[in-house]
């Protein structure tokens, strides 16, 4: 049938229903050269768009360099007046920063400021002697936390407006990331940019992104350098930028600058422009000494070109026309193909199962081939024989109905133990006792400990615990690793037990076939007050069926 189908298949191809198909062709070959005459247009226009990008990034970049090295001059200035004089007053500073405010210093920035490096155990008395001087409004917020030696408290800050007013006192080494910009600038001794803040100038804003600038300002004594504060500036993100694009011809492209990864949370500053992006060009620039990503989008003018949409019209229809030709053809080509792959799943599918049941069948025939011999061998009339083949075949049967009802793939452990015991309960539970943890045996193993089990409760029902009303059994098991599982019968309250005087096939199923079949040792002990046997079942993993479990997906599907 599969070949019969192929043949169909083939037989349908589409220059043989279809006698029309070469105008089709035809067709497609002008659509193709349309198409690339199109790309080739855009192609154009993309790469004179690229090239005035690039000039643009260039301008932008460098406008960004040029205002913060701007900004970096005037704070190596003030660090020289605070590195030559002991003390600073309040309105030398302001005078300082007044000449810079009329030079037109303050672009972007939000003014100038002085911050003094303190120990902490330092801060009550510096606090007292601002006060002083500069009146009862100062105080240093926030309070020290428990293991912080350092804080860096803002002194002055020009000018000295309501927003900069509410960052006089504010220790900026209390905050993560103006930390590690005044030790990194410690550290090299030259001005340091910071990552994203959020500015104590901003706290009515919480959407505001900033970064500040510090220059140390180091002291020479003797041999020794040591640090005496920063002169430092505050800037606004978005403000920066802005003052920047004076610095460049303000040409339709959008901006957006990251600290350091091109995250949304590290997002600086965004200057939006309307329209949709058409180029995107993303580098590193190094902005007081910190790596920033500035990204640079053109805006789309137009979606493409009149010749291009022209083009791109007529090409459509052709498209349109010949879209529909393909889907009557390959849709027919792929309904018939789905039928033949089914059939040949079904087929594959089939034939593995047919297989796997020889193997089982097989399987299951020499196991009842060796328990048939050797039970003949040890019996000695034929009603033994009967008795303790029928038994051990139902023992078989009984685990073959659970592993059954898992489709062949596993079984409990708990389960096999309870289907071997049942015939002994009598309605009650009391003469057996079982606990452990839920265990998932592979068929095998499941096989033959469901055999042991079987022949320790016959042997328990004829000589032990299970022969008298007051015997009772305790089954337990524990998990000794994820690979292997100990099980221990013991018997209790039942007649004296003696070892046997000859070995009896129940005895050596246990412990030489039961053993191979679960390659470990069993230990089999006849102790007076009841048997005991502890064995170990290895736990595998199970191995589900590849076609079978396909044709479950299928189905699920």
């Amino acid at each position: 049938m599969d070949r019969a189908l192929l043949a169909r298949v083939r037989q349908q191809a589409w220059f043989h229903k279809y006698p029309r198909g070469l105008p089709f062709l035809l067709l497609a070959i002008t659509l193709f050269g349309t198409v690339l005459s199109v790309m080739a247009i855009e192609r154009a226009d993309t790469q004179r768009e690229q090239l005035e990008l690039d000039r643009n990034f260039t301008e932008i970049a460098s406008a960004l360099q040029r205002r913060a090295a701007e900004h970096i001059a005037v704070l190596r200035a003030s660090a020289s007046l605070f590195a030559t004089s002991e003390n600073v007053t309040h309105q030398e500073f302001t005078d300082f920063a007044s000449d810079l405010l009329e030079a037109n210093y303050q672009r972007g920035s939000l003014g100038l400021g002085w911050a003094r490096w303190l120990d902490v155990n330092a801060v009550p008395g510096f606090e007292a002697g601002i006060r002083e001087s500069e009146g009862p409004q100062f105080v240093v917020h926030p309070l020290p936390q428990p293991g912080q030696n350092i804080s860096v408290p803002i002194v002055y800050l020009e000018p000295l407006s309501v927003a900069n007013r509410r960052a006089i006192g504010y220790d900026m080494y209390s905050e993560t990331v103006r930390r590690e910009a005044m030790d990194r600038a410690i550290r090299l001794e030259r001005p340091v940019a910071s990552g994203k803040v959020h500015l104590v100038q901003d706290l009515d804003d919480p959407g505001a992104a900033g970064f500040l600038i510090y220059m140390p300002v180091l002291e020479q004594t003797g041999a020794r350098r040591y640090i005496k504060g920063f002169v430092y500036s505050p800037f606004r993100a978005d403000e920066f930028v802005e003052s920047a694009a004076k610095l460049f011809r303000n040409r339709p492209v959008e901006i957006a600058i990251y600290d350091g990864k091109e995250e949304p949370e590290d997002l600086l500053a965004w200057r939006k422009l309307p329209g949709e992006n058409n180029l995107s060009m993303a580098r590193r620039i190094k902005v007081g000494d910190r790596d920033w990503i500035l990204r640079v989008s053109s805006k789309r003018e137009s979606v493409l070109s009149p010749v291009a949409l022209a083009t791109l019209f007529f090409g459509t229809i052709l498209a349109v026309l010949l879209m529909i030709v393909g889907m009557l053809i390959t849709n027919r080509a792929a309904e018939d193909r789905q039928v033949l792959e089914w059939l040949q799943r079904q087929s594959a599918i089939r034939n593995s199962l047919t297989r796997e049941l020889n193997h089982r069948v097989k399987n299951t025939l020499a196991n009842v081939l060796s328990i048939v011999s050797l039970t003949r061998r040890r019996s000695k009339d034929i009603d033994e024989f009967a008795e303790n083949l029928t038994g051990r075949i139902r023992a078989l049967s009984a685990t073959h109905d659970l592993l059954s009802q898992s489709n062949w793939t596993d079984a409990l452990l708990g389960e096999v133990i309870s289907n071997e015991l049942a015939p002994y309960l009598q309605g009650s539970e009391q003469h057996v006792e079982m606990s452990g943890p839920q265990v998932r045996l592979a068929p095998n193993d499941a096989m033959s400990l469901g055999l042991a089990i079987h022949e320790l409760a016959t042997n328990a029902a004829k000589y032990g615990a299970l022969s008298c009303d007051e015997g009772r059994i305790v089954v337990e098991w524990q998990m000794l690793s994820p690979e292997l599982v100990e099980v221990s019968w013991r018997e209790e309250g039942g007649p004296p037990v003696s070892p046997p005087s000859r070995r009896g096939f129940g005895r050596d199923l246990i412990e030489k076939v039961v053993a191979h079949e679960l390659q470990s040792q069993v230990d089999l002990q006849f102790n007076p007050g009841g048997v005991e046997c502890t064995l170990r079942v290895p736990v595998r993993k199970p191995l589900t069926f590849a076609l079978r479990q396909s044709e479950k997906n299928e189905t699920a599907d």
